[in-house]
């Protein structure tokens, strides 16, 4: 009896001694998440902290802190049970920036030159916001808007199972044919891209090897690598996401992806300390660490002077996306794999200008053949296929069948975010749709949206 006394009581000890590790890694990350998060939505989206709460942050396991606005410092705070306090900074033309692993002093105090702000709200769509009268005869509006309308009609009573779509933009031949909002939200509402922001880096990438100052086929300029056989690694293989670096991108707990996101001043700095596992090119694994690494890449090409409004000048004005604002991280990099908040025309936009082959108003902006390399498969991704910071819809291992969007044609391409939020591109139907939402299951049918709206559109 002893013996097994002495053993459940060793047992439960190692199961407090768990548990109090696990909190001690997992709790930081709740509070880290819901202050970025909560700054963000009402620094950047205009939102009511309340709101916010009651929905972004209504869920297990967030539903477990307590977050908190500061207006007069521009500031939100969490905790979990009055533990692992964490404040997100709001700074303009910046957004909010988790403080982690620096004084807020050292955080506030950062040198960081922006570029100035661009109005073109009175010029036409699509540099501006003013819309034309065009229309085209041989669409369906009727049923173009119903199939938009059914978008935003609940199904489901279970809030974990509910759509909240929040805003759907649909562009055909260059023009903007179907757009609504939810109550709360207008086309000025600034919505997180989440992982959209990935295809926003590849563009950045793409400008600069249009500039000469990276090449996709050389290996990655990071000194550490060269002491290893990481040394191999080239851009290419990052953008693919093939670079054989040993990653996991899990949001249910402690995680490379959440420690990264919610614990590190620099990530593209810890992702770079990545191991090897597997050789370079052989192995799709999708990470956020990855494309953080190539954030920091494009970072260090551009020099810190101009670093701030390069994707301003060289991009976002340049295409009427004058509402996006990229959100770095405490060490002054803009988290290239998750931090961006736009308007859903805005990304409309971006779609628009992939959908035109890198070229806005007669000016190539993207390299030629950047947006093909951008948009075509390489390995398969389990059940998907996978291009350059951009998902396509070639089927798995190129089979047209497996694809995952069954009833939206081959050569689509998608940037996809987390709970939902997705920009389409369909070249052969000259289209592009944004939707922004916040679906916790992270499953809406944008295969029955988009194939409704394609059937509503000219042959």
């Amino acid at each position: 009896m002893k013996t097994m006394r002495r053993s459940l009581f060793i047992l439960a000890l190692l199961v407090v001694g768990y548990a109090f590790q696990y909190g001690w890694r997992a709790l930081p990350i709740i509070s880290g998440y819901g202050a970025k998060d909560i700054c963000s939505c009402v620094f950047l989206g205009g939102r009511q902290a309340e709101d916010v709460i009651a929905n972004e942050l209504n869920s297990f396991p967030l539903k477990l802190g307590k977050f908190e606005i500061n207006k007069s410092d521009s500031s939100a705070t969490g905790s979990v049970f009055g533990l692992a306090k964490r404040k997100a900074i709001f700074r303009k033309g910046l957004g909010c920036t988790l403080l982690v692993e620096m004084s807020e002093d050292e955080l506030r105090n950062q040198k960081i030159s922006l570029s100035k702000t661009v109005n073109t709200d009175s010029s036409f769509w699509p540099h501006g916001d003013q819309l034309t009268d065009s229309i085209y005869k041989k669409i369906n509006y009727k049923k173009l808007n119903t199939a938009i309308d059914n978008a935003f009609i609940e199904t489901d009573t279970e809030k974990i199972k509910m759509k909240r779509t929040r805003a759907v933009v649909v562009i055909y031949d260059g023009q903007l044919i179907g757009e609504k909002y939810a109550t709360g939200f207008n086309k000025d509402s600034r919505q997180i891209g989440w992982s959209m922001t990935k295809s926003i880096t590849n563009a950045l990438v793409g400008i600069l090897v249009k500039q000469g100052k990276l090449s996709l086929d050389e290996p990655v300029p990071i000194a550490a690598w060269k002491m290893d056989d990481r040394r191999n690694i080239t851009l290419a293989n990052l953008m693919n996401m093939s670079s054989g670096l040993k990653w996991e991108e899990n949001y249910g707990g402690p995680s490379g992806a959440t420690d990264m996101l919610f614990k590190k001043k620099d990530m593209g700095i810890y992702a770079a300390k990545s191991p090897l596992e597997s050789k370079p090119g052989d192995v799709f694994e999708y990470s956020s660490g990855t494309t953080n690494i190539i954030s920091r890449i494009v970072r260090e090409k551009v020099g810190d002077e101009n670093y701030y409004s390069f994707p301003y000048e060289e991009l976002f004005h340049k295409i009427g996306m004058n509402s996006i604002v990229l959100e770095p991280d405490a060490g002054g990099t803009f988290v290239g794999s998750s931090y961006s908040f736009a308007t859903a025309r805005d990304f409309a936009r971006f779609g628009l200008l992939y959908l035109n082959d890198g070229v806005w108003n007669g000016e190539r902006i993207l390299p030629e053949g950047w947006v093909k390399f951008s948009s075509t498969p390489t390995r398969g991704a389990n059940r998907r296929e996978y291009g350059a910071q951009w998902w396509t819809n070639a089927g798995e291992k190129g089979n047209p069948a497996n694809r995952t969007y069954p009833n939206v044609p081959t050569d689509c391409f998608q940037a996809e975010g987390f709970e939902g939020q997705y920009i389409f591109v369909v070249p052969s139907k000259k289209l592009v749709v944004v939707r922004l939402g916040l679906s916790k299951k992270d499953d809406f049918d944008m295969n029955k949206l988009v194939s409704q709206i394609i059937e509503n559109l000219p042959e």
